[in-house]
C-alpha cells in the first residue's frame, strides 16, 4: 500500500491487545490512546476493524504439553474464569458490534482461526499490522501474511516488545523487506 494511494482492499488487524498482554508489556505506555485514533481514523475510512485475540476452551484442551509457550499459560493459569476474561479484547480499544473479532490457537493471527476465510469474503488484499507483541503476533502474521501474498504495512508506533533492541530491528532491518513501516500519523493522513 502507498501512502498516498490507500487501497479500498484494506484492513485493520489490532492484535491480541488484551488485558494480560497489555498487563505484561504496554502497562505505561501510550499504546492504547494512539491505538483508539488509529481504529477511529479507520472506520472514518470505511476500513474494515478485525480484532485478533487468542483464547483456549475450558482445560485448555488445544494446547500441547510440547508447545513451550501456551503450555506455560495453561500451567500457570490458576482460575479459569480470570484467565477468559484476560483473554477479551481490552476494553480501551473495544470492538463495535459491526467489528469481526477473530479468536486464534497459536501465535499468528492465521493460525486455528476464520480470519483468512473474512478476509477473502471481503476481498481484503492489504493488511496493516498492530498489536502486542511485535516479536510474536506480528512477526508471525507478518511472515505468513507475506506468504499468502498479502500486501502488508505495520504501524511501528502501534507494536510493542518487551525487548527494545528486539523491537529496532524487525521495525528496522527484517520488516521493511515484505512491508511498508509506517507511523501510525503517517498512516492516518494517508487514509484521510
Amino acid at each position: 500500500m502507498s501512502t498516498t494511494n490507500p487501497s479500498a482492499q484494506t484492513a485493520l488487524l489490532v492484535m491480541d491487545v488484551q488485558p494480560s498482554t497489555v498487563e505484561r508489556y504496554a502497562q505505561n505506555s501510550d499504546l492504547l490512546p494512539r491505538l483508539a485514533q488509529t481504529i477511529a481514523a479507520a472506520r472514518a475510512a470505511i476500513i474494515p476493524v478485525l480484532y485478533v485475540r487468542v483464547k483456549f476452551r475450558q482445560g485448555y484442551p488445544e494446547v500441547s504439553p510440547r508447545n513451550k509457550l501456551f503450555a506455560g499459560i495453561k500451567q500457570r493459569s490458576s482460575s479459569f474464569q480470570g484467565a477468559m476474561m484476560a483473554m477479551e479484547i481490552h476494553p480501551a480499544i473495544a470492538p463495535l458490534p459491526t467489528d469481526s473479532v477473530v479468536t486464534k490457537l497459536r501465535v499468528s493471527a492465521f493460525a486455528g482461526s476464520d480470519l483468512e476465510v473474512l478476509l477473502r469474503a471481503h476481498d481484503i488484499r492489504h493488511l496493516v499490522l498492530c498489536g502486542i507483541a511485535t516479536s510474536g503476533v506480528v512477526l508471525s502474521t507478518l511472515r505468513e501474511a507475506a506468504d499468502k501474498d498479502y500486501g502488508l504495512t505495520v504501524l511501528s508506533d502501534c507494536c510493542v516488545d518487551s525487548d527494545e533492541e528486539v523491537q529496532r530491528v524487525l521495525l528496522t532491518k527484517v520488516f521493511p523487506h515484505q512491508a511498508e513501516v509506517l507511523t501510525s500519523e503517517q498512516w492516518c493522513e494517508a487514509i484521510r
